[in-house]
């Protein structure tokens, strides 16, 4: 576990890379819940735990993330829409979405039932359940979805890492492994471009030889998207099985509820996206003045949200510290896992199937958690462990 950057525990209001806090952040956010639903940094940041808060700016169109002059962030050949604002955010993702489709996703549910079974079936005794299962598994999904060879696989793995970590604002961000993360955009990029023009000469029945049928998709922003999905449709769904896993592991009465339940997996993925969520936070840029919960917010002012924080609101949830994973049988569920507004999560059908399947399939078999310090990644906005060590039979 890294130190935080010089300067990170006064902007953000708490050391993010601090192993107490990694461990338990839920116990941190709660000390700042009782400053009120929006506080200001000693740094100058607006933060806010609150569910009402977080969701009312993250629908509010007063907010985006700007251009880069406005939110401060380095100048970039280009963006994926999900850090863009409307009209371009519109115009690109109504492009992707053509070949995103939830009939495509829906399709994927045997085959991604298949890859489960044949990865719970070479993991036996003591494993790193992420290693086994939590990571292979997004990996095969998306690489298939996009059309990557299979023996390209692993190149995955660090891009990935790397590509996730610069989703983190750049202050926390340590200089060598910026510098890595920008190797690994371009060595993706590249990859990217050579896949995409055989695509173009020969295309297939997946993903990519659909976006780059759109003519208005440039070859910059087809990257920027190919990007995304992978961090997107990887990383978070990594997170969602082994933070779910290790949920389930530590509350005996709620995994014996789900082993005797498994039809009602959606409800209980849904219970552990709000319990744990894969993405902790997320900030906005206020694009002109605004109030919000009685603060006057400048033009050019940020304001991070705690997700993470804002899924155990209790003037939200009944007893939100405890995973109920009943929560959800009889009422739509309001977490805040996937965000809100126009930048919902595109790829939240597929975590979720990904997230059903696994964790349905991995609870049949015996399953302990190995005794020993648990370790995260060092990321931010992406809340996920580094390795998840278990007994398996």
């Amino acid at each position: 576990m890294t130190d935080a950057q010089p300067g990170v525990r006064d902007v953000l209001g708490f050391d993010p890379f601090a192993p107490e806090f990694s461990a338990d952040p839920y116990a941190h956010y709660r000390e700042l819940r009782a400053g009120g639903p929006l506080i200001r940094t000693s740094g100058g940041l607006w933060l806010s735990t609150s569910f009402a808060v977080c969701t009312q700016v993250l629908r509010d169109p007063r907010f985006g993330h700007g251009d880069d002059e406005l939110s401060g962030r380095p100048p970039r050949r280009a963006r994926s829409f999900l850090t863009l604002d409307p009209p371009e955010h519109t115009r690109l993702r109504r492009l992707v979405s053509r070949a995103f489709t939830a009939r495509l996703v829906e399709r994927l549910r045997p085959r991604v039932s298949a890859i489960v079974d044949d990865l719970l079936a070479r993991l036996d005794g003591e494993v790193d359940l992420i290693a086994g299962l939590a990571h292979p598994l997004p990996v095969i999904v998306i690489s298939e979805m996009l059309g990557v060879p299979p023996e390209d696989e692993d190149r995955f793995k660090d891009w990935s890492d790397a590509l996730a970590r610069g989703l983190d604002p750049d202050f926390v961000v340590p200089p060598d492994e910026l510098a890595y993360r920008d190797r690994a955009r371009e060595e993706f990029g590249d990859y990217f471009r050579e896949l995409a023009a055989r695509r173009r000469a020969a295309p297939g029945d997946d993903l990519l030889s659909g976006l780059v049928a759109i003519e208005e998709l440039s070859e910059d922003d087809l990257i920027a998207t190919c990007v995304l999905l992978l961090v997107a449709g990887h990383e978070t769904t990594v997170n969602l099985i082994a933070n779910g896993t290790l949920a389930l592991l530590r509350s005996p009465d709620q995994l014996a509820w789900f082993r005797a339940n498994p039809g009602e997996a959606p409800a209980a993925v849904e219970e552990l996206l709000r319990y744990d969520p894969p993405v902790q936070l997320s900030a906005r840029v206020a694009l002109e003045d605004a109030e919000v919960a009685g603060q006057r917010i400048g033009r050019g002012e940020a304001v991070m949200l705690l997700l993470g924080a804002a899924n155990r609101d209790p003037e939200v949830f009944t007893d939100p510290d405890r995973l109920d994973l009943t929560r959800w049988l009889t009422e739509a569920p309001r977490h805040l896992a996937f965000g809100q507004g126009i930048h919902f999560c595109l790829g939240a059908p597929l975590a979720r199937i990904e997230g059903q399947i696994a964790l349905t399939a991995l609870m049949r078999r015996d399953v302990a958690l190995l005794p020993g310090p648990l370790r995260y990644k060092d990321n931010l906005i992406l809340r996920g462990l580094a390795e998840l060590p278990v007994r398996i039979f």
